[in-house]
């Protein structure tokens, strides 16, 4: 069997009596000409072996992360990647399931997304999670919209962090807008972190939420249980970000310290960075305020005899019976994205998450200090605050330009800290996991080292 069989002229034909017309060219009339075009310049059709080589050669010209030495980072992280995580994902049952809308019949990805669901509250330091968001921007998002509907409606502002990925921020803003929520940004202090004293001034007394997001994005952990004081004495509620999920191997998600709501990208458990996505949102909130949580929420339950089950017990999205009184129109529980993380934190375990989280921190303070070492005119952006994985470094010249440099010497030394804008200083993210090795980091300095001259 071929892998596409196109229509013929019967079934052309067939198609244009059923809507009535005469020709195709009369089905794109509507179509304004100046937008229309006769025809598509390609080059001449091959078979599929062919095509295939191609194809094959052309995806070659790309370079990916795990090919040459790669710091990349700024919210999306190459970490250990094991091969049962795609083993599991593969299975028919789970690959091709999607909504687990009967419950007798889908209890496998029910148990999935409730195992999933225990973890993400565990890692938060709260008590319940969603079935998951697309992604950390999406998750910020309902996280705002949360927290406004909370205060019932009566508080009009999010206070945002400047170091709050710019990305995020900006889906943030695309939403507020529409809504009629005014986003405050408050940039950081001379040391990188957010003055929560800032915050709680720009909140004055209509902020429905204060959010920073932790590591943030230039690598800085944030003073989080003073930030959640400074939220709840504005009478808004405290929203902690996390764009490096691993960071929760070895620090304490914001709950411990206050935090109302913590969510973000979970892309580092399992997920490769896959261009970009697909990704994985994730959102974990106190119980008394679950009714307002967004998306899906899997429960335990037992059945007519006794035996243990799962279900969905809230589900209040557009498409459902309650649509009318709809917290979110996220539409999917992201479900194989939740497996993979899930299964890659079950084979982990809590002391392997803490070792991975450990690996990347000693990855990043061994580049720091090599990279320290070359002097002048190499220096960090903020020296003396702490960071996780990620560090941002200033050189001789612009980010963008150092980036090109490097890269065309080929190594990715990390991701330029004004592409998207803020008040940092203009340099190199640089980021390091568990899985860079030392000859990576050897090449980096050598890298830098000739740039430096």
């Amino acid at each position: 069997m071929h892998p596409w069989i196109g229509v013929g002229e019967a079934d052309r034909r067939r198609i244009l009596d059923e809507l009535g017309l005469d020709s195709v060219d009369a089905l794109f009339e509507t179509v304004p000409a100046a937008v229309r075009t006769d025809r598509l310049d390609l080059p001449p059709a091959e078979d599929e072996g062919r095509l295939m080589a191609s194809m094959r050669a052309l995806s070659g010209r790309n370079t990916t992360a795990a090919a040459v030495p790669s710091f990349l980072g700024a919210g999306a992280y190459r970490h250990v990647q094991p091969s049962a995580v795609d083993a599991v994902l593969s299975r028919a049952e789970f690959f091709t399931s999607y909504t687990p809308y009967q419950p007798e019949i889908s209890q496998g990805t029910l148990q999935a997304i409730f195992e999933f669901q225990t973890v993400i509250a565990g890692l938060a330091g709260l008590d319940v999670a969603n079935a998951s968001l697309y992604d950390g921007a999406t998750a910020l998002v309902e996280a705002a919209l949360m927290s406004h509907r909370l205060l019932r409606a009566k508080r009009n502002t999010v206070v945002v962090a400047e170091t709050v990925h710019p990305m995020y921020r900006r889906v943030l803003e695309t939403y507020a807008g529409a809504l009629g929520i005014a986003v405050v940004t408050v940039p950081p202090g001379e040391d990188g972190r957010t003055d929560p004293g800032r915050l709680a001034a720009a909140a004055g007394g209509d902020a429905c939420c204060l959010v920073v997001q932790s590591p943030n994005f230039v690598g800085i952990v944030e003073d989080l249980p003073a930030v959640a004081e400074a939220a709840h004495g504005a009478g808004a509620m405290a929203v902690q970000v996390v764009a490096e999920a691993a960071s929760l191997g070895i620090l304490h998600g914001g709950g411990r310290f206050g935090f109302d709501i913590v969510c973000g990208e979970a892309q580092s458990l399992g997920l490769p960075l896959g261009f970009g996505g697909p990704h994985l949102g994730f959102f974990a909130c106190r119980e008394e305020h679950k009714r307002q949580m967004p998306g899906r929420l899997v429960g335990q339950t037992v059945d007519a005899d006794g035996r243990r089950g799962f279900c969905l017990t809230l589900s209040t999205r557009e498409q459902h019976i309650r649509r009318a009184k709809a917290t979110s129109n996220i539409c999917s529980n992201h479900g194989l994205m939740a497996l993979a993380a899930t299964v890659f934190m079950e084979l982990l375990g809590g002391s392997g998450l803490r070792a991975m989280a450990l690996g990347s921190h000693a990855a990043a303070e061994e580049t720091k200090r090599r990279v320290l070492m070359l002097g002048d005119p190499w220096r960090l952006a903020y020296p003396i605050a702490p960071t996780f994985d990620e560090f941002l470094l200033v050189g001789p010249a612009p980010g963008e330009e150092l980036a090109r440099r490097a890269a065309e010497a080929g190594v990715f030394a990390g991701v330029p800290s004004r592409k998207w804008g803020g008040s940092w200083p203009d340099g190199l993210l640089v980021a390091a996991t568990e899985t860079t090795r030392a000859g990576e980091i050897r090449a980096l300095v050598e890298v830098l080292g000739r740039i430096g001259r």
